[in-house]
Order: structure tokens, then C-alpha cells, then sequence
């Protein structure tokens, strides 16, 4: 046999082999362990649909018409009525209240507490769920289901999955920061937040404590204003001499985002919260759930702020919250499953975390293909 055939089909082996183990090691090499991306019509949406340039880089405008509606701005289903996302509203800001009013009145008691993960070879304990966490849940799945029954619900501590025909999905998390809540340390929330085909259009998050010093439910609807308690909130806070801001990131990174001060709450929707009242300049999140950051997004995006997610090129503007193409169980993926990177703040931070995500990216793809190609030289390709 000639020399050249052996080699070419060499080649063709490493072609065959980059082919099915290189994006398993790029899943797990990326910045976010996720292994879901957005869907390749959504990216090329993305990629169809340019970034304003806008005067205040900081802040981008609501998505509405002239009227002041939502619309559909990336191509997806037609935005609901106004009138539909108001009561929609009213609703989940009443829900968060009464939530949180119900996680207040057990403080002077004792609850029971369990683990999901029991630990093994030694170690504690991990991810507590309370008596409370439970009772929170079934309320709110009852009062959504008497008051919207045609509406799906995902929650985090009931294993359910929305139906492929829901319109409208809820996205509860009854104590977002549970451990802070069994251990007396005051930073938990409620988070709600309801997509409409996956894009979110109503968030609400109640927290033990915000930018008043009191519990109170942040809350919009996609085209309104962000709220507090009812009352519309100015944008960011007052002109400071402050040069060093705060931001919210995973634990063990602030040597990751040199120029911010990295503070680590242990609740998501109350990081998300802070987020778009200005008290955080901005919050990263490397693989939550669908529950943790669902109503924060709609609040930032009503806020003007950037949110940005991984896409096939890189990080870009995240568009809506889709199934991914796969699980691991035997079973059709729904939203529920979404879980991927995602960034909201301040256009120069997340700028700058887009950019810093890129970078980091580009360099391990590198180094990846280098160790690939080097071993199919040494190993594959007959020499």
C-alpha cells in the first residue's frame, strides 16, 4: 500500500476524532460548565440584529413601540397586550409579597431541614431545602394555578416540566438562599419571574432587605419601569465619589474582574435584585438554574442594563430562555433544563466581562487544539 494512503486515512482519523471529542472538552473548558448553548436560529438572529450605539452607554432603552407596548424585537412570537402583562404583574407582585410575609413569620420557630445532597467519603452535608422551602412552592403553584390555569410553572423543588404549548411559563424559587435563611443570616428573596415563549416579561423578587433597609418586592414587566413596592425607581443611584464599585460574582473570583469589589450574597435573585436597583454594577453567574435568574433578568432589562449570555462565537446579548437539544435523562428537554453563563449590568461591565470571557475562551480553545493536534501527530498519523 502506498505511503500516502495509510497517512491520508490518518488524517481522516484525527478528522473523525476532533470531530467527536473536541466540543466534549470544550464544554468543559469554557468559563461556564453548562453545556447548553442558545439554539443556531436564535444565534443567527443574534448575529443578524447589530447592537445601537447608544448615547448613555451605560443604559439601553426598553423594547417598545411608540406607544410604549412591548414588541417582539428579536423575531420570536408576537408580545402579549399590555392589559395581560399589567395583571400578570399584579399578580406575581402580590404572590412575591405574601411569600415573603410567610418566610418572615417562621423566623421565631424551629423548622425542619433536610439535605439533597447527603455527602459521601467524608464530607457535610450540601444544598438544604426547609419545611419552609415546600410550603412556599405549593402556595404559590396553587394561586398561579386558580388564578392563570392554561400557565406553566417550573420550581425548584418541584420536579415538573412545562408542556410544549404553554405560552406563559413561571419560574419560582420559593427561599433563594436557603442556607442563609436556616443559619439567622438576613439575605434570602422569592424570585418569580414569567416568560412569555420563552422571553421574560414580568419579574418580581421579593428580599429580606434592599436599597431602603426593609423587605420589599423589585418588580417590572418587559416595556415598563423598575419598581419598588410599587413606586417607579430612579435610574441608578446618586453621583458619588465612589471610583471602586461593587459587583456580584461566583466564589473565589475576584482576582477574575480587577477594578470591582466582588461581593458574594449567596441568593442569586437578591444579587440579581441589587443589580438593576444600582447597587451592584453588575452579576455574573456561571451555571444557575432557570428559577435563580428568570425575574432578575426581566429587572435589569427594564432597568436598561445588558444581559449577555454564552453563544456559539462567544458571549453575546441574550435573547430568551430556550430548551437545550439534550439530556442525560430519557426524556423530551424543556426549559426547565436551560442552564448556561449569564451576565447582567452596567454596558461597561459586561462589556468588559464579554471581552474577558472571549479572550479567556480563544485561549483555551487554543491550547486544546494544540494538545489534540500534537498528540494525532505523535499517535494517529502514520509516519
Amino acid at each position: 500500500m502506498p505511503v500516502r494512503v495509510p497517512r491520508l486515512l490518518g488524517q481522516v482519523g484525527v478528522e473523525v476524532a476532533l470531530a467527536r471529542v473536541l466540543p466534549a472538552i470544550v464544554r468543559h473548558a469554557r468559563p461556564c460548565p453548562g453545556r447548553h448553548l442558545v439554539t443556531s436560529e436564535a444565534s443567527e438572529r443574534g448575529r443578524a440584529a447589530p447592537r445601537a450605539d447608544y448615547p448613555d452607554r451605560h443604559r439601553r432603552p426598553s423594547v417598545t413601540d411608540a406607544t410604549g407596548a412591548p414588541t417582539a424585537a428579536d423575531g420570536g412570537p408576537p408580545a402579549p397586550p399590555e392589559e395581560v402583562l399589567l395583571e400578570i404583574e399584579a399578580v406575581a407582585v402580590d404572590l412575591a409579597r405574601i411569600a415573603g410575609e410567610r418566610i418572615m413569620e417562621t423566623l421565631t420557630r424551629e423548622i425542619a431541614v433536610e439535605y439533597k445532597d447527603q455527602g459521601e467519603d467524608g464530607r457535610p452535608p450540601s444544598n438544604p431545602v426547609s419545611e419552609v422551602d415546600h410550603a412556599v412552592e405549593q402556595f404559590l403553584r396553587e394561586r398561579v394555578g386558580e388564578r392563570f390555569p392554561d400557565h406553566g410553572i417550573i420550581g425548584e423543588e418541584i420536579d415538573t416540566h412545562p408542556d410544549r404549548d404553554d405560552a406563559f411559563v413561571w419560574a419560582v424559587d420559593p427561599v433563594d438562599g436557603t442556607t442563609n435563611f436556616i443559619n439567622g443570616f438576613p439575605l434570602y428573596a422569592v424570585s418569580i419571574g414569567v416568560l412569555h415563549h420563552g422571553l421574560p416579561v414580568v419579574g418580581a423578587i421579593w428580599c429580606s432587605t434592599g436599597h431602603t433597609l426593609r423587605p420589599g418586592v423589585y418588580h417590572a414587566r418587559r416595556g415598563g419601569e423598575l419598581c419598588f413596592d410599587g413606586e417607579a425607581m430612579p435610574s441608578g443611584r446618586p453621583a458619588t465619589g465612589v471610583t471602586r464599585k461593587l459587583g456580584a460574582g461566583p466564589a473565589g473570583s475576584p482576582g477574575r474582574f480587577r477594578g470591582w469589589d466582588i461581593r458574594v450574597t449567596g441568593s442569586a435573585a437578591i444579587e440579581c435584585a441589587f443589580v438593576a436597583a444600582g447597587i451592584f454594577q453588575y452579576a455574573v453567574f456561571t451555571a444557575p438554574s432557570i428559577w435563580d435568574v428568570a425575574g432578575g433578568v426581566c429587572l435589569s432589562q427594564a432597568a436598561g442594563l445588558s444581559v449577555m449570555t454564552n453563544g456559539p462565537r462567544g458571549v453575546e446579548d441574550f435573547r430568551r430562555f430556550e430548551a437545550p437539544r439534550e439530556v442525560t435523562d430519557d426524556r423530551e428537554p424543556s426549559v426547565r433544563d436551560w442552564r448556561q453563563f449569564i451576565a447582567m449590568g452596567s454596558e461597561e461591565a459586561t462589556g468588559g466581562i464579554g471581552e474577558m470571557m472571549s479572550r479567556r475562551r480563544n485561549r483555551v480553545m487554543f491550547r486544546v487544539r494544540r494538545v489534540l493536534w500534537r498528540f494525532a501527530a505523535r499517535f494517529l498519523i502514520p509516519r
